[in-house]
């Protein structure tokens, strides 16, 4: 009945000077001066999981059609389509002015193309077509942005089954837009692991992470991996964080502490840091399929997910076959070193990060970081394992080898595919360093 003609005359009828006054007289009909429209709940529906059946019954056809011929008539017609905005505009007795009306129809454009994003994201199953839509949903306005100078806003992904947006702020500040980006990079690392797992992150970078059997002993190996950069942190724990977590991690200074849920013992231990913040989502773990976007200077890039994959049989070996343990490691190294920034190194023991070198423009110089941190925080101690070493991408020549020799480091995990493969795998041979080749890097820019 929305889509009756009788209906959209009346909507798109022009003002008195245009002849179509004369023709809604004809036809018995007054014109409309305000729209307003809800759409049909199709979000709810596919957060409840709905059948195909009832998800396409809950696609509005007649609702965007009444918003689409209202908001192109914002020359004498009002449109409303958030209930925010309803208040406003009855205590001025539906009057509009016509840049009021210019922007309430732009605001209808919006929610119309958001929900018809959402609902092609639904129903192509993540095929990429010539053609993208994004739709968002605000969350908050954010104090500011990277810097204070900088605006900024937080808007949920619709259709998402979720989001940071679910999870609960038991205390602390408002969450900031470097805070968010924080937790995304902390949380992206803790998920590669099944075991207990403790992550740091500053700046977008993991500075300290450690996997144990136990929650407890992950954060303290976790936070003196760099007690250095732990200074100012994220800090995120793949478990409930206990009193005894809540005691060591009130010694330090961090932004966020981000769990699945928190005691509520620990709850009290924090509650006279004011001003930490303590996130607690269950849904901690749950990955997001969906394609990662970067803005360009007049469009976007669109790409899958990067994919980390733990100890792969196919993967080639020079050297010595690796023991289960430094298998292990191997493997915690490799998901490491694709959660920093490239150039990016990653030395590891113990499921412990002894050494990180990071965002370097070469790769010698990230090694160079990255032992530089191993020699100064756990020179003096006696890791549980053998050092290893991951790197992003390939080696483009020997130096770096021999630099990962001298530190005492035998086993290395790439993936290969420098010109100058065959120099490096022979120098690494001769130092008597053993090579994981992957055959896949994992860039981070």
């Amino acid at each position: 009945k929305t889509l009756h003609p009788r209906i959209h005359m009346a909507l798109l009828s022009r003002n008195e000077n245009s002849g179509d006054t004369a023709l809604l007289k004809q036809e018995e009909l007054e014109p409309f001066d305000l729209l307003i429209v809800n759409l049909y709940p199709f979000e709810n529906a596919l957060r409840q999981q709905s059948s195909q059946e009832e998800l396409i019954e809950n696609i509005d056809i007649g609702g965007p059609s009444l918003l689409r011929g209202a908001a192109k008539n914002f020359e004498r017609l009002t449109v409303l389509v958030d209930p925010a905005d309803y208040a406003r505009i009855a205590a001025a007795q539906f009057t509009t002015t016509l840049q009021e009306r210019q922007r309430l129809a732009a605001k209808a454009f919006a929610h119309v193309s958001s929900y018809d994003a959402m609902i092609s994201h639904s129903l192509g199953g993540g095929e990429l077509f010539t053609e993208f839509a994004l739709g968002g949903s605000l969350v908050t306005e954010l104090r500011y942005g990277e810097n204070p100078h900088q605006t900024a806003r937080w808007y949920r992904r619709r259709g998402a089954m979720s989001g940071w947006q679910d999870a609960k702020v038991l205390q602390g500040k408002e969450l900031s837009y470097n805070n968010l980006l924080d937790l995304e990079s902390a949380v992206g690392l803790l998920r590669e692991h099944s075991r207990a797992c403790a992550v740091v992150v500053k700046h977008g970078n993991p500075c300290g992470a450690a996997t144990a059997d136990n929650i407890e002993e992950a954060l303290k190996k976790c936070l003196s991996a760099d007690p250095v950069s732990v200074f100012g942190g994220i800090v995120a724990l793949s478990q409930e964080v206990s009193p005894v977590m809540a005691d060591e991690l009130n010694k330090l200074f961090l932004e966020c502490v981000v769990a699945p849920r928190f005691s509520s013992q620990a709850l009290t231990v924090f509650a006279n840091k004011k001003n930490l913040r303590l996130l607690a989502w269950p849904e901690l773990h749950t990955r997001d399929a969906f394609s990662k976007i970067q803005t360009l200077h007049g469009g976007f890039l669109l790409q899958q997910m990067d994919e980390v994959h733990e100890w792969n049989p196919k993967w080639t070996i020079q050297g010595q076959q690796p023991d289960a343990s430094v298998r292990a490691d191997l493997s915690f190294a490799w998901t490491v070193a694709a959660h920093l920034k490239s150039n990016a190194i990653a030395i590891t023991a113990g499921q412990q990060t002894l050494g990180l070198g990071m965002g370097q423009v070469n790769r010698i110089d990230a090694v160079e970081l990255a032992v530089s941190r191993m020699l100064k925080f756990h020179a003096k101690t006696s890791a549980a394992g053998v050092p290893v070493l991951a790197s992003d991408a390939f080696f483009p020549f020997p130096d770096s080898i021999e630099l990962i020799h001298k530190a005492g480091i035998l086993w290395v995990i790439q993936p290969g595919g420098a010109m100058r493969d065959e120099e490096v795998f022979a120098r690494a041979k001769e130092l008597g360093v053993n090579l994981v080749l992957t055959g896949q890097r994992h860039f981070r820019h």
